[in-house]
C-alpha cells in the first residue's frame, strides 16, 4: 500500500515557477515508478512526466519538455516537480502517482498507475 499527498500548488502568473512535492509512505516507494499527471476542467487526464525507480531516467511530454524537471529522494520517499516558465495552459489539477509493476519500465497511460494523490491545483494567469 503507498499513500501519495502532493503539496506546493498555487497561484502564479505567466512566466513563473511553482515547486511541487509528493510525499509517499509505504516501503514499497523505491520499488515504484513514480509519475505527475495533470487535469484541466473538462479534459482528460494527462501525463506530464515520470522518473524511473533510481532515478537516471526521466520522461516528459513535449508540452513541458525543457521547462519542467521531475526528481526523486528515495531517502526520503518523495518525488518533485519543479515548474517554470508556466503558462495559462498549465492550469490544472495536479496528481502524483504510482506503479508498482516492476516488469515495467516507464508508462505514460493513467491505468499503469496504481496509486493516486488527492491531486494540488496550480492556476497560471496571463
Amino acid at each position: 500500500q503507498v499513500q501519495l499527498v502532493e503539496s506546493g500548488g498555487g497561484l502564479v502568473q505567466a512566466g513563473g515557477s511553482l515547486r511541487l512535492s509528493c510525499a509517499a509512505s509505504g516501503r514499497t516507494f523505491s520499488g515504484a515508478v513514480m509519475a505527475w499527471f495533470r487535469q484541466a476542467p473538462g479534459k482528460e487526464r494527462e501525463f506530464v512526466a515520470a522518473i524511473s525507480r533510481s532515478g537516471g531516467s526521466t520522461y516528459y511530454a513535449d508540452s513541458v519538455k525543457g521547462r519542467f524537471t521531475i526528481s526523486r529522494d528515495n531517502a526520503h520517499n518523495t518525488v518533485d516537480l519543479q515548474m517554470n516558465a508556466l503558462k495559462p495552459e498549465d492550469t490544472a489539477v495536479y496528481y502524483c502517482a504510482a506503479d508498482l509493476d516492476l516488469a515495467r519500465i516507464v508508462a505514460i497511460s493513467t491505468t499503469a498507475y496504481d496509486y493516486w494523490g488527492q491531486g494540488t491545483q496550480v492556476t497560471v494567469s496571463s
